[in-house]
């Protein structure tokens, strides 16, 4: 490969140090690295994820540790991946469901209609309809207009009041300029479920995705009590409680899942404990996918751009192989920030840094991933990595430009999988393309003319019932 453009002096510019490289879990790292190399000498350098499947069941296990009343709807927006919500199914959750899609996924997994809540406050009739034929009876809403639709399609639904809960700038997305019923108009709701003899049944809210103010979520809590007294008031004995989502699920997130957990678990405990009889429910999504998928994009060309536009030293323009229309829909949609690490040290080290910016593949101009970073010379070939990509990624990624979307490769460190079920290398051996340190399995991508699906680790085998968890977490360490 040829280098493009000319080199600066180390003395010029930055040296490199091991900040600089995908130094995150020792284990998922030599996982990427292993397999750069081994499409390398495929002579492959597509786009792929790296998913951490023993991440989703220690997420499960934190939240079940920290928050024990609650019970997790995961939010399928968030990742559809279907190997995601295989392990989330075995593993007992519920789903929040915004789609007659979203819901017939889950159902296809053998989940049943009570673990779905249609938590979208403005339905599309049709989905409505699909909701009835199916037994999904918990929906959310917020206006006179679903209430009227749903009497008409769903008469036996089990509606619960999406209320606005107190505005809060700190999170990623704000939620409540699109839905939530204002607490003054909640009263007149009530009163037309009342006359329409619907059976409305609890309070959801949502503060926000990628919220990272805690007090959002106390007062959050306090407004729904208010709105069950409300309810009380107008005849309706209310016994579910929505906290909705906004929960982090990276590392670096401004706002961590402990200090949500200190001021929301009491106000819970204070304002509906657990003598009330009020079952509480939540719908995190990137909580328990963001940090488990990993990344890995290749450079595709680059340019220096010429050194007197920037003052004498040099800049380079990188493209990769995956860009905003790709997978870094996140920065455009989740308002994400994404940071490029370099997955080997040996080959970068003691170069020097130089400014640049990280392009994705599409033929326009809107599709840059990062505007402004330090790294290394890069040619054609040399590989960059994202961590923390699980959430709010692939789900909304398209083909625009006729641009694949990005293959995903799944592992689970022993440790895991030898808690999960003894035999599981009976059911994962036909897939089994590498062994990391002895502590690490590594799958191919689902295929379907495989025998066996390459997620049944044993506790998604077929023939067990997806309804009833054989999952054992009880060993399962909240770190591993």
């Amino acid at each position: 490969m040829k280098d493009i453009g000319s080199s600066a002096s180390s003395s010029s510019s930055p040296m490199i140090n091991e900040t600089m490289y995908a130094n995150f879990d020792n284990d998922l790292s030599e996982v990427v690295c292993d397999k750069i190399k081994i499409t390398e000498t495929e002579d492959n350098f597509d786009a792929f994820y790296v998913a951490d499947m023993g991440d989703i069941v220690r997420k499960h296990k934190i939240w079940k540790a920290l928050l024990p009343r609650v019970q997790p709807f995961y939010a399928v927006k968030c990742n559809d991946n279907a190997e995601v919500l295989k392990v989330l199914a075995k593993l007992g959750t519920g789903f929040d469901c915004a789609s007659k899609g979203e819901i017939q996924k889950v159902l296809d997994l053998g989940v049943s209609s009570d673990r779905i809540i249609y938590a979208n406050p403005c339905k599309q009739s049709s989905h409505i309809k699909y909701a009835a034929r199916h037994h999904v009876e918990f929906m959310t809403f917020d206006n006179e207009t679903e209430l009227l639709k749903v009497k008409e399609y769903h008469p036996n639904a089990k509606l619960v009041v999406r209320i606005l809960p107190p505005a809060s700038d700190k999170c990623q997305c704000e939620l409540g300029m699109k839905f939530g019923c204002h607490l003054k108009h909640v009263a007149k709701l009530l009163q037309l479920a009342k006359k329409l003899e619907l059976d409305v049944i609890g309070v959801s809210f949502h503060v926000g995705s990628g919220c990272y103010d805690s007090n959002a979520y106390l007062s959050a809590v306090k407004s729904a009590h208010e709105v069950f007294s409300v309810a009380h008031s107008e005849g309706f004995q209310f016994n579910l409680l929505d906290i909705g989502g906004g929960f982090p699920g990276q590392p670096n997130a401004k706002l961590s899942f402990n200090e949500i957990v200190d001021v929301l678990k009491p106000a819970l405990d204070a304002l509906f404990p657990e003598e009330s009889g009020v079952q509480i429910i939540a719908e995190p999504g990137r909580f328990f996918v963001a940090s488990a998928f990993t990344l890995a994009v290749s450079v595709i060309s680059s340019r220096q751009v010429p050194s007197e536009i920037q003052g004498g030293e040099p800049s380079y323009m990188h493209y990769v192989n995956d860009g905003v229309y790709g997978s870094f829909n996140c920065i455009l949609f989740d308002h994400a920030e994404v940071e490029a690490l370099l997955p080997e040290l040996k080959k970068y080290e003691d170069q020097p840094l130089y400014q640049c910016s990280l392009w994705g593949p599409t033929c326009d101009g809107l599709d840059c991933i990062i505007k402004d970073c330090r790294l290394p010379r890069l040619t054609t070939g040399d590989w960059l990595v994202f961590k923390d990509m699980g959430a709010y990624t692939m789900s909304a990624a398209s083909c625009f430009n006729g641009m694949p979307k990005p293959k995903c490769y799944y592992f689970m460190k022993n440790v895991v999988m030898e808690l999960l079920n003894d035999d599981a290398h009976d059911i994962v051996c036909c897939s089994l393309v590498a062994n990391v340190a002895a502590t690490t399995l590594i799958l191919q991508p689902p295929l379907s003319s495989s025998p066996v699906n390459l997620m049944d680790y044993n506790f998604l085998k077929a023939g067990h019932n997806v309804d009833s968890p054989q999952i054992d977490l009880s060993m399962v360490p909240l770190e591993i």
